[in-house]
């Protein structure tokens, strides 16, 4: 999937996603025995994993004003200058050589020269120039995808290492540059994927995350790279020692769900937190042996997995790598809802009840609302002094029942005056409801869940989910 750039016409045009392919597996559906577990975790299809982004920043600047900075700009030191042409003429040479595929293309790559040419005569005037270093960069980036995957003069892998120099100079100059951290992560992404599962790979894998922690770091409301961060993760725990594995796995769980939280309706990484749970749930199987009290039941991950690759494709329906994968989950769904459980809840109406009145209760979640499941008791029947049978009412009872389109927000809440546990906090347009969830762990699925349904609705995609739940 791709989008094009917004900058102008006269700049070289940034790519701004891929496209995913399409869904590889033996079989359209996967089967669970008896114990709820898929009866083979070796020959089953599995979620596809989507492809880095790549959407690289687009700050380049214009052709238009580099010319205007070669046309009335002087040399600031001249020997400094001569060195950096000498250093920029290999990288010239990469470019040049580099041929499109169609006459577009061919084009393309000329504009490309061209601006390469400009930022070498930044460079030549001013060795620090950041910018320019930086807008090289991108073009480097550009024309390692204009190259064959099987040509060798100039290699793919060439343009992109001298890419990764000009953007490691550029944060050298400028440390808080995240643009340059961000789009040098992706650079390394791409070298790291041409070399496998082998050694040199990881150090890639590993390198690409650091950057991606700094990009955050200095600019920390970024989706985008929060989810490029959780796909680097996420190839990186493939080739690790297995003892590392789990614990690289759960940190890119994290970096997917920090990044939904900043976009609620950010499919990508919805759908990729969604493989990695599957992937998780999996690796749990294989270690069945396992009696850690914390470690989430296989059949609990699956669960998880599903909600979020449903999510997924209710806001994308068209988007076949979600279509496939949710004709692999769907049936792991608490059918004809999106997600049920247990949460500790007051008497209706009476959210500073004392403690000792909360109970813990089944809810479920569909399109619809968050619903309390209370079971009616069976009527009580008595037998009168005179012999005739009588029946005895039951007392009517009320659940707790929060309709979608009524939610405001949706948080995690610590108030000292909810029972010990993780609090959940559903601010509505009648008031506030206040239930307890069995962990924390817990509470982000119920969040996730909660919110996803409600951006879903807002989204005018309701219909889309409803038919996925109930058809």
């Amino acid at each position: 999937m791709s989008e094009k750039s917004q900058e102008s016409e006269s700049k070289p045009e940034l790519k701004t996603g891929t496209d995913a392919k399409p869904l590889k597996g033996k079989s359209n559906s996967i089967r669970l025995n008896e114990a709820g577990k898929p009866e083979s975790t070796t020959s089953i299809a599995r979620p596809e994993v989507l492809k880095e982004e790549g959407n690289r920043t687009s700050t380049i600047r214009r052709l238009s004003d580099l010319q205007s900075d070669d046309d009335d700009a002087t040399s600031r030191n001249s020997q400094e200058g001569a060195q950096q042409s000498y250093q920029n003429n290999a990288a010239i040479e990469l470019i040049s050589s580099v041929t499109g595929a169609d006459e577009e293309g061919r084009s393309r790559q000329r504009v490309l020269v061209y601006a390469a040419r400009r930022y070498a005569s930044a460079l030549e005037r001013n060795p620090e120039d950041y910018d320019a270093l930086y807008n090289w960069a991108l073009v480097l980036q550009e024309s390692a995808d204009n190259v064959s995957p099987d040509s060798t003069s100039p290699s793919k892998d060439s343009l992109l290492e001298e890419a990764c120099n000009k953007y490691d100079e550029a944060t050298r100059l400028c440390p808080t540059f995240h643009d340059a951290f961000y789009n040098w992560a992706i650079a390394i992404s791409d070298r790291a994927k041409m070399r496998g599962r082998t050694k040199e790979a990881e150090e890639l894998w590993e390198k690409a995350t650091k950057n991606y922690e700094k990009a955050v770091k200095l600019n920390w409301n970024s989706p985008q790279a929060l989810n490029n961060w959780g796909l680097a993760l996420q190839e990186l725990s493939t080739i690790v020692p297995a003892r590392e594995k789990q614990k690289i796995v759960r940190a890119a769980i994290s970096k997917f769900r920090a990044a939904i939280q900043l976009q609620f309706d950010f499919h990508r990484a919805i759908y990729n937190l969604g493989t990695v749970l599957y992937g998780l749930a999996e690796d749990t199987i294989g270690t069945a042996g396992s009696t850690n009290p914390k470690e989430v039941p296989s059949n609990e991950l699956y669960s998880q997995s599903a909600i979020y690759i449903t999510a997924a494709h209710a806001l994308k329906p068209n988007y076949s790598v979600y279509s496939s994968a949710l004709k692999l989950v769907c049936s792991m769904l608490p059918l004809p809802h999106l997600k049920d459980g247990h949460l500790t809840a007051p008497p209706v109406g009476n959210t500073t009840a004392p403690h000792r009145d909360w109970r813990r209760t089944e809810f479920f979640l569909d399109h619809e609302a968050l619903q309390q499941v209370v079971k009616v008791e069976e009527k009580q029947v008595s037998r009168s002094l005179s012999g005739r049978i009588a029946d005895v009412p039951t007392e009517e009872k009320t659940s707790i029942r929060v309709d979608i389109p009524d939610i405001v927000s949706v948080s995690a809440c610590a108030d000292l005056t909810l029972p010990p546990g993780a609090g959940l906090c559903i601010d509505t347009t009648h008031g506030p409801v206040f239930l307890v969830a069995d962990s924390w762990e817990s509470l982000d699925g119920w969040l996730d869940a909660i919110r996803l349904v409600y951006t879903i609705y807002a989204r005018g995609k309701t219909d889309v989910l409803a038919g996925i739940i109930t058809g």
